[in-house]
């Protein structure tokens, strides 16, 4: 065999071998990288939305507590005045409570003296009877003795 011949041989397969690859096998092969590609960069850009996104919400979220925060304040600030008004209402009550007590307990006490009296003027005419029983050194019928007690409760 020649040496040019098979020289010549060898560079007609790799053209053709070359030329197979470029047609039938370069293509896919490309395409593959170009979605790979593709793909990287979709993933990226989905990455960085995703940030952004992140960092709005992050915004959204701060808000919303800062929000929640002027809102619980106000609800206290409310809470505390409403407290603040159930307490005076009940000071109130208890104020006209402790009044009708008073006023309850004085008409008790009136009512006792009064009965007090009643019976200190029973008693003093009871006295007073049996003194003069023993002046007179006699005793008064009962009907004169209640007739005279009777005198006596209207004096007194």
């Amino acid at each position: 065999m020649n040496l040019n011949a098979t020289l010549f041989f060898q560079m007609i397969v790799f053209f053709v071998l070359g030329w197979v690859t470029m047609k039938y096998v370069w293509p896919p092969l490309t395409k593959a990288i170009e979605e790979r590609r593709q793909k990287i960069a979709e993933g990226l850009a989905a990455a960085e939305k995703g940030k952004s996104e992140l960092a709005q919400t992050k915004a959204k979220i701060a808000a919303m507590e800062e929000s929640a925060r002027a809102e619980l304040h106000v609800r206290m600030t409310e809470a505390e005045k409403h407290g603040a008004q159930i307490i005076e209402q009940a000071r109130a009550e208890a104020e006209a409570e402790r009044a009708r007590i008073l006023e309850q307990a004085r008409q008790e006490a009136e009512l006792e003296v009064q009965r007090a009296r009643d019976a200190l003027r029973n008693e003093v005419a009871n006295l007073a009877v049996a003194g003069a029983a023993q002046i007179l050194r006699r005793e008064v019928d009962a009907k004169v003795h209640a007739e005279l007690l009777e005198k006596l409760k209207a004096q007194l």
